[in-house]
């Protein structure tokens, strides 16, 4: 597969620099991105080859690749549910995404996850994206550092979820509490369906609540990935940053 531009690819060096096969760099490019993407190669035992542009075009045809493209190996998941589940210190905060298929939406719901520290986005198999290279890309490094996990059933996996006593919060439009309305656990999931279409009948009925966000203007609904920054932010606002009462 292939990994390119700087975030992505720098990621990949750090985290998983076995998997990178091949580097490709453009010749021209000196300044401080390139210089710290190739430090990063050389501490990782990884040869940067530098070509020219016309090169990369053709490794990577219409994509955005700043003049880096790895090709790596794809890598299989680091943990599965149940490991992942048993190995979070704290209270675990968790992103679920029922019916996302778009991978640009993947990947920045990924990159929102790892700025919050989410501990892993789940999706089910069968109604969503694969990480492939374009939610990799996006995700500008963090489909290295948050752990992207398919059930096979996301209603089971609420289940699961709700017997670890973690409270699994539905976003959908229309509901009678807003976000701002309830109190947010330390310990919580969040589910949010696709822009247009929402959460499935299951996943709706297995959450604990379901809560709208507000919305003052004309446009009725948020991008995925923007409604996924808003509600982890708001969790981590209320139970991380929260200071103690005096």
């Amino acid at each position: 597969m292939l990994v390119f531009g700087f975030h992505s690819v720098t990621s990949r060096l750090r985290s998983q620099a076995a998997s990178v096969k091949e580097l490709y760099v453009d010749a021209r490019r000196e300044d401080g991105r390139m210089r710290e993407l190739l430090s990063a190669a050389a501490q990782a035992g990884v040869e940067a080859r530098r070509v020219d542009g016309a090169r990369l075009d053709k490794l990577c045809p219409n994509r955005r690749h700043q003049g880096v493209v790895a090709i790596a190996e794809a890598q299989p998941l680091r943990v599965g549910f149940d490991e992942l589940l048993d190995a979070i210190e704290g209270p675990p905060l968790l992103l679920l995404l029922d019916g996302v298929t778009d991978p640009r939406n993947l990947g920045a719901c990924l990159r929102v996850a790892d700025g919050a520290g989410a501990h892993a986005v789940i999706a089910p198999k069968d109604h969503a994206c694969p990480l492939n290279e374009a939610a990799i890309q996006t995700a500008s490094g963090a489909a290295e550092s948050v752990p992207y996990i398919m059930v096979t059933n996301l209603a089971r996996t609420i289940d699961e979820l709700q017997e670890r006593r973690i409270t699994v919060i539905g976003t959908a439009d229309g509901t009678d509490a807003t976000l701002y309305d309830i109190e947010v656990p330390a310990s919580v999931a969040w589910v949010l369906g696709a822009e247009g279409v929402g959460l499935r009948r299951l996943t709706r009925e297995r959450c604990d609540t379901l809560v709208s966000i507000p919305m003052a203007g004309q446009v009725s609904s948020l991008n995925v990935s923007v409604a996924a920054g808003i509600v982890l932010y708001e969790t981590v606002r209320r139970t991380r940053l929260a200071k103690p009462a005096r």
